[in-house]
Formats: structure tokens, sequence, C-alpha cells
């Protein structure tokens, strides 16, 4: 089974913010990298089909499918890189606490990935008020 990643989306306060601020960014259609400073020592499991969910204002809001996980420099300065797939899906809103870096996030806990047709038609707020009801 592939292991996820989680982390904060800081500085964007929905998925439509992402793909603008990546648009803005992307230069001659470089790779989409999120970049952090500790290399998972699970990697391997996160790139045999693992994704990267990103949780915006507290709740998860959609996955990104990981192709690649690098480390850059050496001691000190070393860095990681993730490279992700552009294509966003986008996820069940679930709750989430806020929490520092990154973190492993098992199968068993993902949210599931939102049909096609509902990804775009809910907003994120009234999907995860009907998500707390029990009712989505």
């Amino acid at each position: 089974m592939p292991l996820h990643m989680i982390k904060l989306c800081v500085g964007c306060d929905t998925v439509e913010d992402l793909v603008d601020w990546h648009a803005a960014d992307v230069d001659g259609g470089r790779p989409w990298t999120m970049h952090t400073r500790q290399t998972p020592k699970r990697a391997a499991e996160m790139v045999d089909g693992g994704s990267l969910y990103r949780v915006f204002k507290g709740v998860i809001l959609c996955r990104q499918p990981i192709l690649a996980i690098t480390t850059v420099g050496e001691g000190p300065n070393a860095r990681c890189e993730v490279t992700l797939t552009p294509e966003i899906v986008r996820v069940a809103p679930t709750p989430r606490r806020a929490f520092q870096g990154w973190r492993y996030l098992e199968p068993k806990d993902a949210p599931e990935d939102l049909a096609p047709d509902l990804a775009g038609e809910i907003p994120p707020d009234l999907a995860r008020q009907l998500r707390e009801l029990g009712a989505w």
C-alpha cells in the first residue's frame, strides 16, 4: 500500500489559489515541486503510488500524486524536493488540526476522492458542514 504525505498549504485559501499561484510561478514547463527541509525516511513507499494531501485553513481539500522525492545538497544545507504531477484531485473535505512541516498519512486515514462531477460544484465550507453532520 502506498504511503501518503500531508502538508499545510500556507498562503493559499482555496485550491484555485494554489493553481493560480503555481501557474504564475511556472517557468518554461518546470515540474511542480514542493520544497521541505527533511527528506522522508519512507520516501520509497510514497513514490510508489502515494500523494501529497494539502490542508487549507484546517481542512484537507485536495491531493497531488507524488512522482519523485529527492535530496538536494549535502550536510546542513541538504533539502528535500517532492516532485508532483500537475493533476490536482479534489478529496472529501476532512478537518485536520494545524501542525508544522509535513506528516505521513496512512491510506486508511486518507480522505476519499470526490467524483469529478461533484468536485467543483459544492463550496468547500458547505461540503465540510455536510460531512460533519454525516450527510455526506
